[in-house]
């Protein structure tokens, strides 16, 4: 699970924009870039070679 107060301090490595949490696929989702970034054992990986195009 993601807090919202860790929600509201990441930002997406390609545009630094917001990022949302996609809770039944625990991704991390860039709304601008459309891109997806995956959450391993809780810890976010926010790098762009492991985004995936939405």
């Amino acid at each position: 699970m993601i807090s919202k107060e860790l929600l509201e301090i990441l930002a997406c490595p390609k545009c630094k924009g917001p990022l949302d949490w996609d809770k039944e696929n625990d991704t991390l989702i860039c709304q601008v870039c459309r891109l997806r970034y995956p959450i391993i054992d809780g810890i976010p990986e926010l790098l762009l070679d492991r985004a995936q195009i939405m």
